[in-house]
């Protein structure tokens, strides 16, 4: 590949090549965050400018370094604007890690607070045995160790995305 000075226009896989992520992502980043704006020539050919580049570089910072949801970084865009989210693509500027208030903006319980969790219509067990119980076990096992902070931190990250994505495919089942 022919190298380019910085301030040249790049194509979509070009900047996909870049970041390491794939052209349909980029697309799908346009879609979700309007700050992002390539110019667009016949065909519908993407090019962007050195500071699209930079605010690319500063979402997939966000999203795939520091955890944050697509929600999040719209607020954060909202909130810091975008010289803030491209300053972190151009290295300028540390990323902030997600927070408790972070967790909660994303519909994620504090600490202490439940989760609302669907009911399970439980089946009874075979006449016999206890529930947990095995053929020929009189005990059932023991209760699973008690969770890190890390690992709960992991859980409601996971629980934000899982959240993210339900709502994103509930609303392309509407057409929206």
């Amino acid at each position: 590949m022919l190298d380019k000075a910085p301030e040249a226009f790049r194509t979509i896989s070009e900047v996909a090549e870049e970041l390491d992520v794939p052209q349909h992502v980029l697309r799908f980043w346009e879609t979700r965050f309007s700050q992002i704006k390539p110019m667009k020539r016949g065909g519908g050919r993407r090019f962007y400018r050195p500071n699209d580049v930079d605010l690319l570089k500063g979402i997939r910072a966000l999203l795939y370094g520091e955890g944050y949801t697509i929600r999040g970084l719209q607020r954060i865009l909202r909130e810091e604007g975008v010289q803030h989210v491209t300053s972190i693509g151009r290295g300028e500027t540390a990323a902030r890690k997600r927070d408790a208030r972070d967790l909660e903006l994303d519909g994620v319980p504090a600490p202490g607070r439940a989760l609302q969790a669907p009911r399970i219509k439980r089946q009874a067990p075979p006449l016999g045995l206890a529930p947990f119980a095995r053929a020929g076990e009189a005990n059932p096992p023991p209760a699973p160790a008690r969770m890190s902070d890390s690992q709960v931190q992991s859980l409601r990250l996971a629980l934000a995305e899982l959240g993210t994505a339900r709502k994103l495919l509930g609303a392309d089942d509407q057409g929206e």
